[in-house]
C-alpha cells in the first residue's frame, strides 16, 4: 500500500477518558489508556520510516520504530523488552512525558502517532522479565528515587552492580509520588515500576535524608561512587504581603499533603488540607494546573491566575484542556499585588498586565497596566510559580553550585568531588520526567565505565 494511502485510509485512535462532570469528585485516573485493539490498530498506523524522527526527539532514545511494529504484530512482550532497554518507567512515561514537543513532534504521520499512549500500552499488557545479572562487586549509592535516581538505579544494576538508594522521605518515586496527582498518574503504576526495578536488585532506604543523618562523605566512605539526584523540591514564593497568612500553600506542600499523605481522604488519613470554598492558584506550569485540579475536587470553585496570555502557558495543551473542561476558570494577563487577610486568607488583590518585547525564555514579557490594580475574594492561595533545588545536601560537603544552588557538573555528569556524580532536576532546575530518566541512564553508563577502569 503506498504510503499517503496508508495515512488516509488508517484513522486515529482516541482513548476513553472519564466523563468531567464525574472526574471531579474523584482521584481515579482521568485517561483510560488503549484496550487492545485500539493499539494494535494505532501501532499499524505507523509509517515505519526508513529514518524515524520521532526517535530524535526522544531524550531516552527508545527504540520507537521497534516497539512500534512489536505492537503491530501482537508482539507485546517484545514491545516492552524493546521499551525497557532504554527506559525502566515505560508505564510513567507514557502518561506524563510530553510527547507532543519530543517524540511526536517529529511525527509524519497524519494525524501523528500516539506514541505515548502505545508506550502506556505495551507497559500494562506485556511481562517486565529479569534475568540473572553477573555482578561486578562495585557499590554505588544513590541519593534520591525519583526518576533520575531510580533510571540511573537500574541501569547500574543491570550492568551488574550493587546500587543502594536513599530517599528522604516515607515512600519511594519523588515528585512522581508526591508531585503528580493520582489523576494523572496512578500511584500504583508508580509501585509496579518501582518494584520492577528492586527485581533487578535496587535497594530502596528510606525515611532517610541524606544531609541530616549522614552526608554525603560518609557515603563516600561505604560506595565507590555517589550518584546524587534530589530534584527540585524547594518552592519559590512571589515574595509579597499576605503570604505568611493561614491556608496561603506553596503547591509542593498542596500537592504532597494530597499525592503522598492523602489528605483529600481526610479523616481517614490524618493529614489535613483545607477545602477552601474559593481557591486562587497562582502560575502557569503543569503544576499549577495540577494544583488547581486536586483544589477542584476537593470542592473549592478555582480560579488560576497567569501573568501571560494562554498562549505563553508552560503547562501542557492536555491538562489546560481538561482543566477547563472540569471548570478551572482562567484568569490571564494579571499578576498578584498582594494577599488580604488578618489572620486567614481572605482575598487578593492583582493588576493587569500586558505583554511587551520577548524576554529570556523567548516569551513577551508581561508589564503591568498602571491603576488597574483589582480585588477578587479567597480563602486560600496556591503558590505555583517554580521550585528549585533543596540547598541541604550542599551544606553537607563542598561542591561547587551554580546561581539557583543547582549542582555543576561536567559533561560526564561528574561533580567538583571525585567519584561523587549528579543528574535530573538537581543540576537543570524543574524539568521533565523523560529528561531526569535520560540524565540517569546517561550518568550510570559513565559511572560503569568509570568504576572498571579503576
Amino acid at each position: 500500500m503506498h504510503a499517503f494511502e496508508k495515512i488516509m485510509k488508517n484513522e486515529e485512535q482516541r482513548q476513553k477518558e472519564q466523563n468531567p462532570e464525574e472526574r471531579i469528585h474523584n482521584f481515579d485516573e482521568v485517561s483510560f489508556g488503549y484496550t487492545k485493539e485500539q493499539a494494535v490498530k494505532e501501532a499499524k498506523r505507523c509509517l515505519q520510516c526508513q529514518l524515524p524522527l520521532c526517535e530524535k526527539g526522544c531524550p531516552a532514545g527508545i527504540s520507537i520504530k521497534k516497539f512500534i511494529n512489536h505492537i503491530a504484530c501482537e508482539e507485546f512482550d517484545l514491545a516492552l523488552k524493546t521499551i525497557l532497554e532504554k527506559n525502566s518507567l515505560p508505564g510513567v512515561c507514557g502518561r506524563v512525558c510530553p510527547a507532543e514537543e519530543q517524540c511526536k513532534k517529529s511525527c509524519i504521520s497524519r494525524p501523528k502517532i500516539n506514541i505515548e499512549l502505545l508506550e502506556r500500552f505495551a507497559a500494562e499488557n506485556a511481562k517486565k522479565i529479569v534475568k540473572n545479572i553477573k555482578k561486578t562487586g562495585k557499590r554505588i549509592a544513590v541519593v534520591g528515587s525519583g526518576p533520575a535516581g531510580l533510571a540511573c538505579g537500574s541501569e547500574l544494576a543491570l550492568m551488574g552492580n550493587e546500587v543502594v538508594v536513599y530517599e528522604a522521605l516515607h515512600k519511594p518515586g519523588g515528585v512522581l509520588t508526591y508531585g503528580i496527582p493520582e489523576f494523572r498518574l496512578s500511584k500504583k503504576i508508580v509501585m509496579d515500576e518501582i518494584n520492577y526495578i528492586k527485581r533487578l536488585g535496587v535497594s530502596i532506604k528510606l525515611n532517610s535524608v541524606v544531609g541530616k543523618l549522614f552526608g554525603v562523605d560518609e557515603l563516600l566512605k561505604k560506595y565507590d561512587a555517589v550518584f546524587i539526584a534530589t530534584g527540585a523540591g524547594l518552592p519559590y514564593f512571589l515574595g509579597i504581603d499576605g503570604e505568611n497568612l493561614s491556608n496561603v500553600y506553596s503547591a509542593n506542600e498542596f500537592l504532597t499533603r494530597n499525592n503522598l499523605m492523602k489528605a483529600y481522604k481526610f479523616p481517614e488519613y490524618t493529614t489535613p488540607v483545607k477545602k477552601a470554598k474559593k481557591t486562587v492558584v497562582i502560575g502557569g506550569g503543569n503544576v499549577a494546573v495540577d494544583a488547581a485540579r486536586v483544589a477542584k475536587r476537593l470542592g473549592s470553585d478555582v480560579t488560576l491566575i497567569y501573568r501571560r496570555s494562554r498562549a505563553e502557558m508552560p503547562a501542557r495543551d492536555k491538562e489546560i484542556k481538561h482543566a477547563e473542561e472540569e471548570g478551572i476558570k482562567f484568569m490571564f494577563l494579571a499578576n498578584p499585588l498582594k494577599i488580604i487577610g488578618k489572620d486567614d486568607v481572605e482575598g487578593i488583590e492583582c493588576i493587569r498586565m500586558r505583554l511587551g518585547k520577548p524576554d529570556y525564555s523567548g516569551r513577551r514579557m508581561p508589564l503591568p497596566v498602571k491603576g488597574s490594580e483589582f480585588k477578587i475574594a479567597c480563602d486560600q492561595v496556591i503558590v505555583a510559580i517554580g521550585q528549585g533545588p533543596n540547598p541541604l545536601i550542599g551544606k553537607t560537603i563542598s561542591l561547587n553550585t551554580g546561581k539557583k544552588r543547582n549542582i555543576v557538573v561536567d559533561t560526564n555528569y561528574q561533580t567538583s568531588i571525585k567519584n561523587v556524580f549528579a543528574g535530573g532536576d538537581i543540576i537543570t532546575g524543574s524539568a521533565t520526567v523523560i529528561k531526569a530518566i535520560s540524565d540517569g541512564k546517561k550518568a550510570a553508563k559513565i559511572i560503569d565505565e568509570k568504576l572498571k577502569r579503576g
